[in-house]
């Protein structure tokens, strides 16, 4: 086997045939976007306002970015697992770094596309603002008593339209809300078709079927633009080796414990085969597509992470118990909190109050008496690690000695 190659997938070489590398110079030669891109002048927003209108310094969708990376949620993303918790090492990924990854992997395929890079980018840096601390355990600990208490669902990319349509009031388009909505990696596919969806009722709609079915309609979402759809498919090879990477390095396996042979190396070799093999099957198509060989690698790779990384994370693995019962704990308290009044409370001081004056510099207001059990969700989910560690170990005395002290001196190791 050639060093760099994927014993399992040979024929994924990480290049394009002469036919698609021609069409992908013509397209850059050109410097004009596919007939399939999204222009600018299609943004779609709830408000028409002047300072929200294009110009030529800053289109449509640069100001849809430049929204999202303003937002505290955005900052919050730093502070948010990926994968690994409880570990002190600055080289593991957090979600602020995650959604910059994908980012770039969708820019690289949507440039040899001839796609709108800005949506693109605008659409990644948006579609994780909604997520828990602690990752998908946390996701799953939190919709757990959600939707025991209300019957609704919590899924983080439904949240992240939350965060920036109603709990930031920015006035993002459909376009970038639409493929935040829409880019959930839980659920690949092979090739993606858009939606047409158009307009924004219709849209709301799919928003309040998503809280009230949960996957009943989060798994048939798709994007309404081709760069929502790269996105999407983005969001996987973003991660899949990455975090393989990640648990290597924070000693949770070794490089021979992947399958393919290539360890840590995976997640160049995934950067460079599955980009191609997007775009060899995509360009000049109105559909953003895999080849069966490189769509059911994709599927082993994310499979064979769940099976050897994401089971053994801390979250996941010694602690689930424990932190599962601080979720519904915390849960609960916030609940009395708000129901309570007592404006001192962290609920209020550090969530209700901060966004109410926000959205009175956009004329809107935040009616967080109306859905408490909404509002106690709006303020945990936006939790960052060690806000939600630390709150715990305020509220619940057992709490100090479930959190594992971090560290960066281990034996042998000293300052």
């Amino acid at each position: 086997m050639a060093e760099g190659e994927n014993r399992l997938a040979p024929r994924l070489t990480g290049q394009l045939s002469e036919a698609a590398a021609a069409a992908v110079r013509e397209r850059l030669a050109s410097g004009e976007l596919s007939p399939f891109a999204c222009r600018d002048a299609s943004a779609i927003r709830r408000d028409s306002c002047e300072r929200d209108r294009d110009t030529c310094v800053r289109p449509a969708f640069v100001r849809d970015a430049e929204k999202v990376v303003h937002l505290p949620a955005y900052n919050r993303m730093a502070g948010k697992t990926q994968v690994f918790s409880f570990r002190a090492n600055d080289d593991l990924a957090r979600r602020g770094l995650h959604v910059q990854l994908v980012a770039r992997v969708a820019r690289d395929i949507g440039r040899a596309l001839g796609l709108n890079l800005d949506l693109i980018e605008a659409i990644a840096l948006a579609h994780d603002l909604g997520h828990t601390p602690f990752g998908h355990a946390g996701e799953r600990f939190l919709n757990d008593v959600y939707h025991a208490r209300t019957g609704r669902w919590f899924f983080h990319n439904v949240q992240s339209v939350r965060v920036v349509d109603v709990l930031a009031g920015r006035n993002v388009s459909l376009q970038t809300l639409d493929g935040a909505l829409c880019h959930n990696g839980e659920f690949e596919q092979q090739a993606f078709e858009t939606s047409g969806l158009a307009e924004f009722d219709t849209f709301d709609r799919v928003v309040a079927s998503c809280w009230e079915c949960g996957d009943e309609t989060i798994s048939h979402l798709r994007p309404m633009t081709l760069e929502g759809c790269v996105v999407r498919v983005s969001d996987i090879i973003a991660y899949v080796g990455k975090d393989r990477q990640d648990a290597i390095r924070a000693g949770l396996c070794s490089e021979d414990t992947f399958d393919d042979g290539l360890g840590g190396a995976y997640n160049a070799w995934a950067l460079s085969s599955f980009v191609a093999d997007v775009v060899e099957h995509s360009v000049g198509r109105d559909r953003i597509e895999m080849s069966p060989e490189g769509f059911a690698e994709m599927r082993r790779a994310k499979r064979e992470n769940y099976e050897k990384i994401y089971g053994a994370g801390e979250v996941n693995g010694d602690f689930s118990a424990e932190v599962r019962e601080l979720f519904s704990a915390l849960y609960e308290h916030e609940l009395a909190a708000l129901a309570a009044g007592d404006e001192s409370a962290a609920v209020f001081a550090h969530h209700v109050a901060p966004t109410e004056r926000r959205l009175a510099h956009y004329g809107r207001t935040y009616d967080w008496e109306s859905d408490p059990d909404q509002t106690v969700v709006d303020f945990i989910s936006s939790m960052t690690d060690d806000y939600f560690i630390a709150t715990c170990e305020a509220l619940f005395p057992h709490a100090a000695a479930l959190f594992p002290q971090r560290g960066y001196f281990s034996a042998g190791v000293r300052a």
